[in-house]
């Protein structure tokens, strides 16, 4: 694999870390500002909604520059947000940077995918992707408990100060490594990206991230009260066992990069379906804090098996123009976030037990399964493959990647 994937790993890892470090710092926060914890809890929103609005508009006004350009200049603003977080002088401002943050992480990722699959053979082209993701996988296991302990003795701005620094050295890495060849290759222009959003294949390939990733967060967002109340943890083990959500993240990310190189559609439909299953047992995995433990993994691994799939579903569909269609997934993400955690709370509210919202999590899992094969369906009406070996966005080989991979 081309070094240059190391500098998007990069990225991803500063991304990812600002993202859910603020989770774990909102009581000092709302200390420091004079704010009620419920009221800080605004700006995890502020910086989902930038990245719902940023993903799209940001790829769409760039689409004719350089992706080399846009991916260093996306993380100059990504700098800027967090720079300007740290010296927020009240909340109302702070507020305000939290959403300037979030506005360049979906067009990061997703001309970061574009980029990245341009520079390896057809064969590797889901492992590209999923080792752009392993930054914002790994940032869960190191980069977020690093930079809460560091939020708890230094104070929070220290945070984002840091954040700021693995900024600045991940637009050093894309200005060494990102090579210019492959960074303007091609450049297709807004009309024919916009054009590949007319393309229902395409929202079914974005519905199914919406589901899917939905069905994770419905689970994880209650995770801390299920693993208190339901398998009987102590308040302080819960960071540790998130890390090892991480570390099944990881790992399901990895595997889900290679299988999807041999059949995306059919990693797609395996890592949904473990999903199903995983979040169907959670009520007998969270009796005991062992299987408790080892449903946290599972949970990480099932639903991260799909990230790099999906991702390439959707590029594989707006193949003419991926740049913004990859990054809408990105969006896609984010409202999976967003609806996933108002579905699982509403069955908390319901009064349906700790474990409900893994079983609601279930069920979108299931919606999930129910649009991809939908989607299947549309590709063989249509006469496309929906097995084997299938290969994403182009046929076409760079002869840097040729040269590389023969």
């Amino acid at each position: 694999m081309p070094l240059a994937l190391l500098a998007l790993a990069v990225g991803a890892f500063g991304i990812g870390t600002t993202e859910f470090v603020i989770m774990g710092l909102l009581p000092e926060v709302a200390d420091d500002l004079h704010v009620s914890i419920p009221t800080a809890g605004h700006l995890v929103s502020a910086y989902a909604l930038g990245v719902v609005i940023g993903a799209p508009l940001l790829a769409a006004v760039t689409a004719r520059l350089s992706r080399r350009t846009v991916l260093i200049g996306l993380m100059a603003l990504f700098v800027a947000g967090n720079v300007l977080s740290a010296f927020a002088a009240n909340y109302d401002y702070l507020l305000a940077a939290r959403f300037l943050s979030g506005l360049p992480h979906g067009a990061f990722f997703g001309v970061g995918a574009v980029v990245a699959t341009t520079m390896v053979a057809p064969e590797r082209k889901a492992r590209s992707v999923s080792l752009m993701f392993l930054g914002l996988t790994v940032a869960n296991v190191v980069g977020v408990p690093a930079a809460t302990l560091m939020g708890q003795h230094l104070g929070w701005r220290a945070t984002f100060l840091g954040v700021s620094v693995i900024g600045l050295a991940a637009i050093a890495s894309l200005a060494f490594l990102i090579p210019h060849d492959h960074a303007h290759a091609p450049a297709v222009g807004l009309r024919r990206e916009m054009a590949a959003l007319k393309s229902l294949p395409v929202w079914l390939a974005l519905g199914t991230t919406v589901a899917g990733f939905g069905a994770l967060f419905s689970a994880y967002s209650y995770i801390t009260p299920m693993l208190t109340d339901a398998a009987g943890f102590a308040d302080g083990s819960v960071t540790l066992l998130l890390a090892l959500f991480g570390v099944g993240a990881t790992a399901g990310n990895l595997v889900g990069g290679r299988l999807a190189d041999h059949s995306l559609r059919g990693t797609l439909f395996g890592g949904l379906l473990s999903l199903v299953v995983v979040l169907a047992l959670f009520p007998v995995l969270m009796t005991t804090e062992w299987t408790a433990g080892l449903a946290v993994i599972l949970l990480g691994v099932a639903a991260f098996v799909t990230g790099s799939p999906l991702q390439l579903m959707v590029m594989e569909k707006a193949s003419a123009g991926p740049s913004l269609a990859s990054s809408a997934n990105q969006a896609a993400f984010n409202l999976a976030n967003a609806g996933g955690a108002w579905i699982g709370g509403l069955a908390l509210a319901a009064g349906f037990g700790a474990t409900s919202p893994a079983l609601a999590g279930a069920v979108l899992a299931v919606l999930g399964l129910g649009v991809a094969t939908t989607a299947w369906g549309v590709d063989r009406r249509r006469g496309v493959s929906g097995s084997g070996r299938e290969r994403l966005v182009a046929t076409h080989v760079p002869e840097q990647a040729r040269a590389l991979h023969p």
